[in-house]
């Protein structure tokens, strides 16, 4: 499983998209509390309620909201 910091401005961690083996990422805030999924094989974006919030991978623009 890899994991990928996002940073702001400022350097500081406002979270990270952890990818496991068969490619589905999710992402986290700077609590560790999950924020939203991506699925490669369905190209979509759940929050994490699980409603679909737009195609392809928006996984850094929920942290970035959620920071």
């Amino acid at each position: 499983m890899s994991k990928i910091v996002i940073r702001n401005k400022a350097s500081k961690e406002i979270g990270y998209i952890r990818t496991d083996s068969k490619g589905k990422q999710t992402a986290y805030n700077n609590k560790d509390e999950k924020i939203g999924c991506f699925d490669p094989k369905l190209n979509h974006t759940k929050n994490n309620n699980g409603r679909v919030i737009g195609h392809g991978n928006l996984l850094a623009s929920l942290i970035l909201r959620a920071s």
